[in-house]
């Protein structure tokens, strides 16, 4: 597995000096030679490339009535669909946010190409929080998002007049690396992450963590401050009140992390699972120790599921621009994310969210419903896991 593109239009940070790295990682997958079509009508939606289409009537169509196709959950009975490319949809899909999200939107856009390949779909990595700012402002049409969106952002949105429908695709979990030589870090608790990533303790050698571990200094590359990772890992570390060190070498770009990481015998970092898995053979991933059962737990696929890799297992999104899904290349493109999203989690190194979290997701998109289940009506953070809160009894619309 890689997490680099395939084509080449990507620039990633072995493109560039650490000076001359940009801040958003594009790709764009465009089409090189055109086919002569007959467009028989304009503005249509193709055929979904794995499920049979049903037509039907929307209030999506600002009242003109138009049949707009929607893709059906796949059955036994349905009738196999032509895996020929479409070039009658063209269009483009801006994508912007998480560099966790990133691998899961990359191929899930690879994907896409193959199908309808004058579809240039755009994907940008500047972070949740960066992504988020554009998302708001209606700059783009998906926004990738390694946590919920935050009270603030949906406010803004709203004062923008964007809506959106939310979409967990997979759970990841936040691992913590050190370097592959690194002998001496088995396990951490909670409290010595704390010691060593808090602002108030800032541990500067290994030995102030824990009694015999060596005198070496410790050197730490992390998420930047816009990214959702950074969040997640500071809410969990540092509390709502605390914060993080400040003298943590950061990048909204995962890969410059783990060139940090591999490059330096005593650092320490932490990233989303899939570019461990990218990067195993030079990382170590420190195993964290279960809060409730003192059980030191690895991130795997099995332990990241069921919650046993606490307090760091957590679920990932995208956000769809509602007004953005009368296009019929976007809300092709979110139809063909949610329903292609259990494999491309696992083909990315991440975990597949429970079926159910999916269908919902797929009928969200087809009825557009907009909204966030993570904000409740006073504007606080809902918590728990996702398939407690992704439920339409708590669907907030800001309306």
């Amino acid at each position: 597995m890689s997490l680099r593109p395939k084509f080449p239009f990507y620039l990633s940070s072995q493109d560039f000096g650490p000076e001359t790295m940009p801040r958003s990682t594009r790709f764009s997958l465009n089409l090189l030679l055109s086919f002569s079509a007959t467009l028989f009508f304009a503005g249509c939606e193709p055929a979904a490339p794995t499920v049979a289409d049903n037509s039907v009537s929307t209030s999506d169509t600002a009242g003109s009535g138009k049949k707009m196709p929607v893709a059906a959950e796949a059955t036994s009975t349905e009738t196999p669909v032509s895996t020929t490319a479409n070039t009658e949809l063209q269009g483009r899909v801006e994508i912007d946010g998480s560099s966790t999200v990133f691998p899961i939107s990359e191929a899930t856009a690879s994907e896409f190409y193959k199908k309808f390949p004058n579809v240039t779909v755009n994907v940008g990595v500047s972070g949740t929080g960066g992504g988020f700012k554009r998302f708001t402002k209606g700059e783009t049409d998906v926004s990738d998002a390694s946590r919920p969106i935050k009270g603030e952002e949906f406010d803004a949105a709203n004062e923008s007049g964007v809506s959106f429908v939310e979409l967990p695709v997979a759970y990841d979990g936040l691992t913590i690396v050190v370097h592959k030589d690194n002998d001496w870090v088995d396990h951490l608790t909670v409290d010595e992450i704390k010691t060593i990533f808090n602002a108030d303790t800032a541990a500067k050698s290994w030995s102030e963590v824990r009694d015999g571990w060596p005198n070496k200094p410790i050197q730490i590359f992390a998420p930047g401050t816009d990214s959702g990772t950074f969040d997640y890992f500071m809410e969990v570390v540092a509390g709502k009140k605390g914060s993080l060190r400040a003298d943590m070498s950061t990048s909204e770009d995962d890969n410059v992390l783990v060139t940090g990481v591999s490059g330096s015998p005593s650092a320490i970092g932490f990233f989303g699972v899939a570019y461990y898995e990218e990067n195993k053979d030079k990382l170590k991933a420190v195993p964290v120790i279960n809060p409730e059962t003192g059980d030191a737990v690895s991130p795997e696929s099995s332990t990241i599921e069921s919650g046993e890799y606490a307090p760091f297992s957590r679920p990932l999104f995208i956000y769809i621009n509602a007004k953005s899904l009368s296009r019929p290349e976007v809300k092709r493109f979110a139809t063909f994310y949610i329903q292609n999203a259990p494999k491309m989690a696992e083909k990315t190194g991440y975990v597949a969210l429970p079926a159910d979290i999916y269908k919902m997701g797929l009928k969200n998109v087809r009825s557009r419903k907009t909204g966030t289940h993570y904000v409740n009506a006073d504007g606080e953070k809902r918590e728990g896991p996702v398939t407690e809160v992704f439920q339409a009894t708590n669907l907030n619309t800001g309306k």
